[in-house]
């Protein structure tokens, strides 16, 4: 059922990125009369997402996976290295998911692919309704939460998940603030075609300036993320033909070949930031509404799908149980479940992006030291991957993974 206002629903999600539409085909799965408010984008932009291994069961759980993994790579090797100049410098750590029985960390695929597959399943899912329209209010009061879509309709719910991004008016009319951090970075992306096989080994180079990370795509191609200082990053936005080619392929230290810069990049400050609360007055906060991150280690999207299985979990059980799925109790629970996961990726990936931007002696020391141990002490190499593909906080069942 899309594009019509729909009969009152159990639940709401407004935002219609990844995060949102997980959301939503969740719910439904687990039986909640749930209504998608969210424009389907014309276009999507040429970022990629490496999926870890428990989105990519909940992507199977959910129906989705089966239609796009043939365009997806599997993330078999993770690498770091240390690209900087300082003078202490870390040794490379290679991350290998044999190495803990996974045939691999996960899967990266172009967003393209992965948003139009999950915009094919809301489309086919029984007791999800969309409504082809950005959401302008929400109105919160004791007994439920009236949604004024941007066609001038509205209808109550008894929960809205707020998956609409960084500037999110569900947070807003929630009361939830946001402590944000502005670094002097800027992230730069792009798709490449090369003349090497990338046998499935993600690269990640530690700069003075931030990751450069090349991701694996299907065939000869990779995805790019490029995190340079603003001035930088005009810089190379200027570069074309030929002379971009020479210049990634230079920072890239050749490990792929000759490449070629496939046409269209994406450039976006970098912002982090976590909310106050991720849920209060009927409102649930999943994806960038919840909290933002640098692109390091996969954590951001996967954070957010994880967000979004959660809620759906904690709904549904509540739904069933014939409850009213916004009551207080049940966005404690999310909020509980929650903030362990996200609180422990904040810090781990503030630590570690700050330490590449820092002068500080001690500080590059101390980053070393740690990247060499995770080099020479297998089980504490072991544990660090086991956590970064699955928290030890609460795992929700759609995704849990057989090792």
């Amino acid at each position: 059922m899309t594009d019509s206002a729909p009969a009152p629903r159990t639940c709401a999600v407004v935002g219609g990125g990844p995060a949102g539409l997980i959301a939503a085909l969740a719910l439904a799965h687990f039986g909640v009369p749930v209504s998608l408010v969210a424009r389907r984008p014309p276009r999507i932009d040429n970022r990629t997402t490496a999926l870890l291994a428990g989105s990519v069961a909940a992507l199977e759980a959910l129906g989705v996976w089966a239609a796009c993994q043939a365009h997806a790579a599997p993330l078999r090797v993770m690498r770091i290295a240390d690209d900087t100049r300082r003078l202490w410098r870390a040794p490379e750590v290679r991350f290998e998911a044999a190495e803990i029985g996974l045939p691999a960390f996960g899967w990266n695929i172009e967003n393209r692919h992965l948003v139009a597959a999950l915009w094919d399943r809301v489309a086919a899912v029984p007791g999800l309704a969309h409504m082809n329209t950005a959401a302008r209010s929400i109105k919160i009061e004791t007994s439920g939460v009236t949604v004024v879509p941007a066609d001038g309709s509205s209808f109550r719910t008894q929960l809205v998940v707020g998956a609409d991004g960084r500037n999110s008016i569900c947070r807003r009319a929630a009361g939830i603030a946001m402590a944000e951090r502005s670094t002097p970075q800027t992230a730069l992306t792009y798709i490449l075609s090369h003349s090497r096989p990338h046998h499935d080994i993600s690269t990640e180079f530690h700069t003075e300036s931030g990751p450069f990370t090349v991701v694996p795509l299907a065939g000869l191609r990779s995805s790019l993320v490029c995190v340079v200082a603003p001035a930088e990053a005009e810089d190379l936005a200027r570069l074309t033909g030929a002379a971009l080619d020479a210049e990634i392929e230079r920072r890239c230290h050749s490990i792929l070949g000759k490449v070629q810069v496939e046409p269209g990049h994406g450039a976006f400050a970098l912002v982090a930031g976590t909310a106050n609360r991720f849920a209060s007055g009927r409102v649930a906060l999943v994806g960038e509404a919840a909290h933002m991150f640098p692109p390091i280690g996969a954590q951001g999207l996967n954070l957010g799908l994880r967000d979004a299985v959660t809620i759906a979990e904690v709904a549904g059980d509540a739904f069933r149980g014939g409850g009213d799925i916004g009551e207080p109790q049940v966005t404690a629970e999310y909020e509980r479940r929650r903030r362990p996961d996200i609180g422990s990726r904040s810090v781990a990936i503030d630590l570690l992006n700050r330490s590449l931007l820092s002068d500080f002696l001690p500080v590059q020391g101390l980053r070393g030291l740690g990247l060499y141990a995770l080099d020479r002490l297998g089980p504490l190499r072991r544990a660090v991957m086991r956590e970064g593909i699955a928290p030890s906080a609460s795992v929700p069942s759609l995704m849990h993974h057989n090792p």
